[in-house]
């Protein structure tokens, strides 16, 4: 096999050149996994002479599965020869010519690749340094909410629902005397204040008393999904019981009852130092966010569409998968926020390519600075893992599999990509 190779903008494209005898093996191989396909009288089926089928059918009937087994295994060898050749996605492949001089065949192989970057100036970027800082505010909603968790419910009795109050209701709602779709429930709560429900609805709960039946009118926001956007709907509610939050004392049994902590104060800076770590956490991630933003805006890089477009698809399916884990298909999603595949695909545009760029220019910059990830940081790593989960490294490692090794290697060269950032930027 030889070929030659032709840069293009974005594009890479091989030439091809099998010889005789690499064309006749492929088709061997072609008739030995399709010979059983054919019967011809006089002959077992499977066992019909190539020669014979090759009369019957014509030599070329086997070319089709050949080309098949040949043009994947000549594009795979050639990758591996060309290891600065990053394919990002399947090649066009175009048949030129089949038995021509010597009997051999020739073929283009024609692929997207990864774009060049020319790299900004990354050793004098300035950027805003964010800072987040835990106020007493930020304490005292963490205690509500475990205040909150602890809670529990008694039934009210002697007054109606009021603002705070947990209500058990049925509802049957109406647009224009018709019951519609997702608007009739049985036994549903609703804590009332918390406007999980159309505006309006709520409120209208409000100083109603068991076994009271009453209708609502409420009318669906303009930005609701299109089938209920802007209309008004009556619904029939009858309330069957009212219940309110009883909240535990924050006080050292509270602490007791909810953390390791002895005492409320031990518990509420716990609180205090937990938010600080979680701040720190977030203000790093968006420095380095930063960083990369500023390093790509001064780059230079000519995406092609198609890495664009995958960097879509990706986008896409994220969201399926999200959307999966909460009860929820693609497909009514979509009608809820009433927008089509393709609305959502260019929604998504502008976020991909940014994300494309970025992703390029930190390859390109690990590349310069020639960042890896040594055994040592390997070992490193395994090593503050296993202490985590209190096991030996040994043990911690021992049913490691590759994948695992190759995203902790990529995850040690991103950090160090991110030092180098950090450590030459101006921070404001």
């Amino acid at each position: 096999m030889n070929y030659t190779q032709e840069k293009l903008k974005n594009q890479v494209r091989f030439t091809v050149t099998i010889s005789k005898e690499e064309w006749e093996e492929a088709n061997r191989q072609a008739y030995l996994k399709n010979k059983g396909k054919y019967f011809v009288q006089g002959f077992r089926k499977g066992h019909v002479p190539r020669k014979i089928l090759e009369s019957i059918y014509g030599k070329g009937v086997f070319y089709e599965e050949a080309l098949n087994i040949a043009v994947p295994k000549y594009y795979s060898e050639i990758l591996e020869r060309e290891k600065d050749v990053f394919p990002v996605e399947a090649p066009d492949i175009d048949i030129k010519e089949i038995d021509g001089e010597g009997g051999c065949i020739t073929f283009t192989a024609t692929v997207n690749v990864k774009p060049e970057v020319k790299l900004g100036d990354y050793k004098a970027i300035k950027v805003k340094k964010p800072e987040y800082n835990v106020t007493d505010e930020d304490v005292e909603k963490e205690l509500k909410a475990a205040q909150n968790r602890a809670s529990r419910l008694v039934d009210v009795e002697g007054r109606p629902a009021e603002k705070g109050d947990i209500v058990t209701i049925d509802y049957s709602g109406t647009i224009g005397g018709k019951k519609f779709e997702g608007g009739t429930a049985e036994k549903q709560s609703v804590e009332l204040g918390s406007g999980r429900f159309v505006p309006g609805f709520e409120e209208q709960l409000v100083g109603m008393s068991c076994g009271e039946e009453k209708d609502i009118t409420v009318r669906f926001p303009d930005d609701y999904h299109k089938e209920l956007a802007g209309k008004e709907a009556v619904f029939k509610v009858k309330l069957h019981e009212i219940k309110r939050k009883e909240l535990p004392e924050l006080n050292d049994e509270f602490a007791k009852d909810v953390s390791e902590f002895d005492t409320f104060e031990e518990y509420k800076a716990d609180i205090r130092k937990k938010l600080e770590q979680s701040n720190e956490k977030r203000a790093e991630a968006e420095l380095e966010n930063r960083l990369l933003e500023a390093v790509a805006e001064a780059s230079e890089v000519d995406i092609s569409q198609v890495m664009i477009e995958n960097q879509i698809d990706s986008m896409v399916q994220d969201l399926t998968y999200r959307l999966m884990y909460q009860g929820m298909k693609l497909e009514d999603y979509l009608k809820y926020t009433g927008q089509s595949l393709e609305q959502l695909k260019a929604s998504y545009k502008e976020g991909a390519e940014k994300a494309v760029k970025s992703r390029l220019v930190l390859e390109q910059l690990i590349k310069q600075e020639k960042i890896e990830a040594t055994q040592e940081d390997l070992d490193a790593r395994i090593k503050e893992l296993a202490e985590r989960a209190k096991k030996s490294p040994e043990e911690y490692s021992k049913d490691m599999g590759e994948d695992t090794l190759s995203y902790l290697k990529n995850e040690i060269v991103m950090e160090k990509a991110f030092s180098v950032l950090k450590a030459n930027a101006v921070l404001e």
